[in-house]
């Protein structure tokens, strides 16, 4: 493709070079420059990609697009300067791949909580409905049957609409993804045309990067105003910030709940540790999750297969024989009569929405043990939360180490521990290594009980001063029930 028609659309501050150069692929990853790529040099977080503009050179790039236009140019290479490259590389990404998004369906899911249950159960049902179908998601990423791992929840710019395109020649004619808060913000799904989006809820979370709960809600609620009149926007009544994220949205708008008036409304009618049965919009159906928090995302499910021309009653079918996600409110039982839970959660609202679910189910004939931590180089604001969530929910709490990432564990112990009275510590002890309390809460559970291991969920590693070490809780556990 040549360089200028990748700029038919891109405001540019300068020109210097030929807009004629045969431009073969886009990055802004200068590792990955090959000869006649163009490099996007992007100020990021971490690093400005200005640094690397000699290395991509030196590597083949026949174009640069940059903010700052370098001094020193290099003889046949073209600049292209712009006021912001992060606002423009999401067209030139869907540009170059010939708009991948609007040659399939394409659902957001975004909020704090559910987004992976509800894009993979997306992806899972329209499959089993005979469809081909893509997902991007935090566990793993999906062209039809083919698993390509995911590092972030949402991909960088290029990343993804290289995905999407490869989807696109598979003959995928839906694709379903998570887009987070920090995706949105950062522009990675600029460009792309949405068939409808999803919010689920939003408590707090990542305020590390967003530093406000306000920026953080306005990252998510940038999705909706952004979606064209053609999608829908479909929007949890329950959640506060539900009707706030889609007041200024061009897109029809439909909402879901299980408390108040709605589009789609459902109620639980029976509950225990294999499922539940529901009254979903006038129908029953029985499904294998537990919970209230999972009614919604169910519901929410239901909606966007519903308003993507499925009927009611073989979305409820299928929806009937649908699993919960690797990680999330995972049930193992063990021989002693005891139950160990594996779930994700990893915010004050998710521990409080899983215990609620445990708390459903046990109706008071057991105990629950709860396993948590809290994630190093993280937003530490919600450490004491944690702490406090787990403790109102819990018989006996084991506070431990998650992902310490570059901090010390017993530093984030300890950040967690000073949320708690000295009535509630009298509940709570603290092991930092996270097998041997995982082991410590098996040893403690009696028939009937409940052990919630919380935090990691499908994480199969535990990230330490920079290293992945191998670590799963389900193996954990099972070493446990064997021993």
């Amino acid at each position: 493709m040549k360089l200028k028609e990748l700029l038919k659309d891109i405001p540019v501050v300068a020109i210097v070079g030929s807009e004629d150069v045969e431009i073969t692929d886009v990055n802004i990853d200068s590792r990955r420059i090959k000869d006649g790529h163009l490099f996007i040099a992007m100020k990021g977080t971490q690093v400005d990609g200005h640094k690397f503009v000699p290395k991509a050179i030196e590597l083949g790039a026949k174009a640069v697009m940059c903010e700052d236009m370098p001094e020193e140019k290099a003889e046949g290479v073209t600049y292209v300067q712009v006021e912001s490259t992060e606002d423009v590389v999401g067209k030139v990404a869907t540009t170059f791949h010939g708009n991948p998004s609007t040659k399939l369906k394409l659902v957001g899911v975004t909020g704090t909580n559910g987004k992976t249950t509800i894009a993979t159960l997306l992806y899972n049902m329209f499959t089993k409905m005979g469809h081909k179908c893509g997902l991007l998601s935090t566990v793993c990423n999906y062209i039809i049957d083919e698993a390509i791992p995911a590092d972030h929840t949402t991909p960088d710019p290029i990343e993804l609409n290289r995905l999407l395109d490869r989807m696109v020649q598979a003959g995928c004619e839906y694709a379903f993804m998570e887009c987070s808060s920090h995706a949105i913000a950062q522009k990675r799904i600029g460009g792309l045309t949405f068939a409808g989006g999803i919010f689920t809820n939003l408590t707090r979370d990542h305020l590390d990067y967003h530093k406000t709960f306000e920026n953080y809600r306005n990252a998510k609620k940038a999705f909706f105003d952004s979606l064209p009149k053609t999608a829908f926007a479909i929007t949890n009544a329950d959640d506060k910030n539900g009707m706030v994220m889609v007041q200024n949205t061009k897109a029809t708008v439909k909402t879901y709940s299980i408390r108040t008036v709605a589009d789609f409304k459902a109620r639980i009618i029976e509950c225990h540790f294999e499922g539940m049965y529901l009254e979903m919009d006038g129908h029953e159906v029985g499904v294998q999750f537990i919970g209230k928090f999972n009614v919604s995302n169910l519901l929410a499910v239901y909606a966007a297969a519903v308003m993507l021309g499925k009927s009611p009653e073989d979305v409820l079918v299928v929806m009937s024989t649908l699993h919960s996600v690797s990680g999330r409110l995972e049930p193992i039982h063990s021989p002693e009569g005891y139950t160990a839970v594996v779930d994700y959660a990893h915010t004050p609202d998710a521990l409080e929405n899983v215990l609620n679910a445990i708390h459903e189910v046990l109706d008071g004939k057991g105990h629950v043990i709860t396993v948590c931590g809290a994630g190093g180089n993280r937003d530490k604001g919600k450490r004491p939360l944690m702490a406090q969530e787990a403790v109102k929910q819990s018989d006996k709490v084991i506070i431990t180490s998650d992902n310490p990432r570059f901090e010390e564990p017993q530093d984030i112990i300890n950040d967690m521990l000073a949320g708690l009275n000295a009535q509630q510590m009298k509940k709570v002890i603290s092991i930092v290594d996270r097998r041997e309390a995982i082991r410590t809460a098996c040893m403690m559970a009696q028939k009937g009980d409940v052990i919630l291991i919380a935090g990691k969920g499908h994480e199969n590693y535990q990230e330490i001063k920079g290293v992945k070490h191998h670590f799963d809780d389900h193996e954990v556990v099972k070493e446990c029930f064997k021993n």
